[in-house]
């Protein structure tokens, strides 16, 4: 196995993501947990509340992922703004 040293940026991208991506998937499972109503009490607006905080985190993250394009920049000429 390589040294983390040594490995490239996509071998660390692929190490980094494939072991945060699982964590977060082990605590939806956790998450998922505590809709066991005979051990929890909770409404529908509080779960409501709940997906909507980790909606919103997960589509702050993803935008992070998306490139924006690059602004096409008009041609300069000061004969346009002349009097």
């Amino acid at each position: 196995m390589k040294k983390q040293a040594d490995e490239s940026k996509h071998d660390k991208f692929i190490r980094l993501v494939e072991a945060r991506t699982n964590k977060i998937i082990d605590t939806l499972k956790l998450l998922g947990n505590c809709s066991n109503t005979s051990i929890y009490e909770y409404t529908q607006d509080e779960v409501e509340e709940v997906f909507k905080a980790i909606e919103q985190e997960l589509h702050e993250a993803k935008k992070k992922f998306t490139k924006p394009e690059p602004e096409k920049i008009s041609r300069f000429s000061l004969s346009k703004n002349k009097r």
